[in-house]
């Protein structure tokens, strides 16, 4: 008919046998054009992660490597006459209790045990010379024991808080079989004494312009944790408040440090 092409089969196959090479040409240009994209997207990942490692490099050298060029004592107590450090009868908060007072700062401990404060207190005193005070604080009781504690501080010169105190279940357990009363004691313990124990201090600070606080956290912070869900997320809560305290903090005074410590072992309150 006029007007309408004819095909031969010749024809025809040619057509159909040149679609791979259509179809592998559109294909390979898209292709090239999302791997510019994802080798854009690729450097910046790295440049990121190379910023976050540099930093991280530069935090340990401030925090470790400093101290040693400097005299290591003056150093600390440029922080003030006293530390404070909760959890402070045994692990990591008695090691920390007395490492500062090796270096010279007279030692605030508080834990719910008066045996072990009294103990603790006694053989710091008598080892290294220095003050020290304690306070019977049962976090779990919530904001009940933060009035003592504030009548204390708001006299002492407080260079350096050691958040350390924190309390985890008897054995990993479902969210949901959690008892009620266990959840606001590890609420109160691991949240509210570090939030609250820095919102005491940190005035103080402020005016002085110097100070430290360390909250001993969990890598348990980094991701979900099956079995210590609530656990592992009032370690992220810390971290946050940490982090953004620690932001607004630097714009007022660059002598203000606020940081989080991951230690593995952690020092249970139970203890």
């Amino acid at each position: 008919m006029e007007g309408l092409g004819i095909f031969g089969a010749t024809d025809m196959i040619g057509a159909v046998a040149s679609i791979p090479a259509l179809l592998s040409g559109a294909m390979s240009h898209v292709y090239y054009s999302y791997t510019e994209i994802l080798a854009v997207v690729g450097v910046f990942y790295i440049m990121w992660k190379m910023f976050n490692f540099l930093y991280f490099c530069y935090t340990l050298i401030q925090l470790h490597v400093t101290p040693w060029l400097l005299n290591k004592t003056k150093h600390i107590q440029h922080y003030g006459e006293w530390a404070i450090v909760t959890g402070a009868t045994a692990g990591i908060g008695k090691e920390y209790a007395e490492e500062l007072a090796k270096h010279g700062m007279n030692i605030l401990l508080i834990s719910r045990s008066k045996e072990k404060l009294q103990e603790v207190s006694d053989a710091i005193t008598k080892t290294y010379g220095v003050k020290t005070r304690f306070i019977i604080a049962d976090f779990s009781r919530g904001q009940d024991v933060y009035p003592t504690i504030k009548e204390v501080v708001d006299d002492l010169d407080i260079g350096i808080l050691v958040n350390n105190a924190g309390l985890f279940y008897e054995f990993p357990e479902r969210f949901a079989k959690v008892p009620e009363d266990k959840v606001w004691e590890i609420i109160n313990v691991n949240i509210a004494a570090a939030v609250m124990m820095a919102h005491i201090v940190l005035p103080g600070m402020v005016e002085r312009k110097r100070g430290a606080i360390v909250n001993v956290t969990s890598a348990t912070c980094c991701q979900p944790v099956p079995m210590m869900t609530l656990y592992a997320a009032t370690k992220v809560i810390i971290i946050y408040v940490c982090h953004a305290a620690g932001l607004f903090i630097y714009s007022i005074t660059k002598h203000i440090k606020i940081k989080e410590l991951f230690i593995t072992s952690h020092t249970f309150y139970h203890m």
